[in-house]
């Protein structure tokens, strides 16, 4: 595929979302075309898959079951909307992808990484980012964020305790470790302008020259 696939990670309030839609703005405006998007969701049926996913009125789901929502809800947007867009050329921008499931379901959740990797494989049919922006914060760093800023998305996954927030950031740094081509570390905690500097620095490697 002619296209450029870049997913943005992180535990909860690393500040992903805000820097996907910055880095989208300035790629627009050096001419790239690009597709910004998100899990899961990003399409109708994703969207509705992502609703179940995350009402907070849904505390008894099973761990297997959140799994395999996740990854039904990514083949779908994968195929409806990722991959014609890299097909057209596009620089995908995903915030959230397949090393999520890894980490929240696979390692917080204590499924087995390899276990929810075989899920996924069967959903995405090898088409892995090029490159992985992994947005580093302390858990409860993160966490503070979230308690301070009212207007984001108040979810499931909110409820959790800090222990579970803590294995999903040691789950992304076992990641990092496991994918060091892929996977490059920014580090979240600074100011924001210093963060999207770090990104957009290691972004700028991997872009496509426009003429092609």
């Amino acid at each position: 595929m002619k296209g450029l696939f870049v997913t943005f990670e992180g535990g909860e309030g690393a500040g992903k979302s805000s820097m996907l839609q910055e880095i989208g703005k300035d790629l627009r405006e050096q001419g790239y075309p690009v597709l910004e998007t998100r899990e899961p969701g990003g399409i109708e049926i994703a969207e509705k898959i992502r609703e179940v996913i995350l009402d907070r009125s849904h505390t008894a789901m099973d761990g297997r079951t959140e799994a395999l929502l996740y990854a039904a809800a990514r083949r779908q947007h994968l195929v409806e909307k990722v991959v014609p867009a890299l097909q057209a050329g596009k620089i995908v921008l995903c915030d959230r992808f397949i090393d999520s499931s890894l980490a929240y379901q696979g390692y917080a959740r204590g499924l087995g990484m390899d276990e929810v990797y075989k899920i996924n494989d069967f959903a995405i049919e090898n088409c892995m980012p090029t490159l992985t922006l992994l947005f580093d914060i302390d858990p409860e760093e993160g966490l503070r964020r979230i308690a301070a800023n009212k207007r984001r998305e108040q979810n499931r996954l909110d409820l959790e305790k800090i222990d579970f927030h803590q294995k999903v950031y040691d789950a992304y740094h076992q990641l990092a470790e496991r994918y060091q081509d892929r996977i490059k570390i920014v580090n979240a905690g600074q100011a924001f302008d210093k963060v999207k500097e770090e990104a957009e620095e290691v972004l700028k490697n991997y872009l496509p020259s426009k003429h092609e």
